[in-house]
């Protein structure tokens, strides 16, 4: 069993990041690697057992995504009758290190490809095979043989749920994110700067015609039913819900963070009824503008933010 779980810890931040590639969710991702872990344990306790497996990497992502597959077919009856918009689970670090990193190796794995909110959002547009065929295939470079045999089917048919998922994340209607970190940081700065003007037309300038705003409270605050879209209706959502900060003063709290590996916000306020309201903002930028602003506020899925620390105030900087 020794040898096992040193076996297994080495593959542990693969399978965490297709986990969390595939279901939107931190917590949701830990609990498929562990039940991964312990079919692994079952299945190959055996010596003879584990010989018979030559690709270790390969079983296991193979084992992990079909228990991805089954919890995304039953998130999919929940998420019908989520309160409001849905919005993932952030993965939320420090801005980089040395490497580009965080340290955490946990945030490390669900973080190496870098998609972005942006991406885990349209996901949620696919059906469950099309998205783990778009994820392993996509992303990971899984052969479609191999996602066939995650989702039961040909290899032809995987690659079809494949190319169906291709199109639909790269849309028209889809934000674009294609800024490296140096972009983020310019942009940022400038959407900052406007929202602190309070001057719309000069929020405008920064934001993409198309781009949208989406909200995410779970029922537990108010926020928009809907997407938000165009630049002038999402900068006037944007000078409601940030403009005002500054009268707060000491109140609201907020600095730059990392969210799924993009560049945003951490912020802390008190409600009217004196809760506090966490929340996380990412961003998708294209082209010197912001083409999406994804609101997290959900209380339920902010938990596992780090603390906001001693520096954080408003503006963020």
């Amino acid at each position: 069993m020794t040898d096992l779980a040193a076996e297994f810890e080495a593959e542990r931040a693969h399978l965490l990041a297709v986990a969390y590639r595939m279901l939107g969710s931190r917590s949701e991702a830990e609990d498929a690697v562990q039940e991964t872990w312990l079919r692994y344990a079952s299945a190959l306790a055996d010596p003879a057992a584990r010989a018979q497996v030559r690709e270790l990497r390969a079983w296991l992502t193979t084992t992990c995504s079909r228990i991805c597959l089954d919890v995304l077919r039953s998130a999919r009856v929940r998420r019908e009758a989520y309160p409001g918009q849905w919005l993932p689970e952030p993965v939320v670090s420090q801005l980089p290190t040395a490497d580009g990193f965080a340290p955490d190796p946990a945030e490390r794995a669900v973080r190496a490809d870098q998609l972005g909110t942006a991406l885990l959002v349209v996901l949620e547009r696919l059906t469950p095979e099309q998205r783990v065929a778009f994820v392993l295939h996509d992303v990971f470079a899984v052969p479609f043989a191999t996602v066939a045999d995650v989702l039961g089917t040909t290899p032809e048919a995987a690659r079809q749920l494949a190319s169906r998922g291709r199109r639909a994340v790269s849309g028209p209607d889809v934000p674009r994110h294609t800024a490296d970190l140096a972009e983020q940081r310019r942009v940022l700065a400038a959407f900052t700067a406007a929202v602190e003007s309070g001057e719309l037309d000069r929020l405008v300038q920064v934001l993409a015609p198309d781009v949208v705003l989406i909200g995410d409270s779970g029922g537990h605050f108010p926020a928009a039913r809907r997407p938000v879209v165009g630049a002038e209706m999402v900068g006037r959502f944007i000078l409601g819900l940030f403009g005002q900060a500054a009268r707060y003063g000491e109140r609201v709290l907020a600095r730059p963070v990392l969210v799924d590996g993009t560049l945003g916000w951490q912020a802390e306020t008190v409600y009217r009824d004196g809760r506090l309201i966490r929340m996380v903002t990412s961003f998708a930028m294209h082209e010197g503008r912001v083409t999406g602003v994804f609101n997290q506020l959900n209380p339920e899925k902010v938990t596992r933010l780090p603390a906001i620390g001693a520096q954080a105030g408003w503006p963020p900087h």
